[in-house]
């Protein structure tokens, strides 16, 4: 089953709440900016993804998306 994880870095803040949460340890801030000035969170290892969704959850701008194929 493939895993789909979408980051709307164009709406990112920074707080990194989500990397807080993840159990894989696989979100980080990107060092480059989005358009806002903000450091967007990403994953930088989908592969590892178990699609538990803590980081949708407690993104307080819904701009996590997480499908599974």
């Amino acid at each position: 089953m493939a895993m789909y994880l979408t980051f709307h870095q164009e709406k990112c803040k920074g707080c990194g709440l989500c990397i807080t949460v993840c159990p894989k340890k696989i979100l980080a801030l990107e060092e480059g900016t989005n358009i806002k000035g903000y450091r967007p969170a990403s994953c930088t290892d989908v592969e590892s993804c178990i699609g538990c969704a803590s980081c949708a959850k407690i993104c307080p701008d819904s701009i996590i998306t997480i499908a599974k194929d």
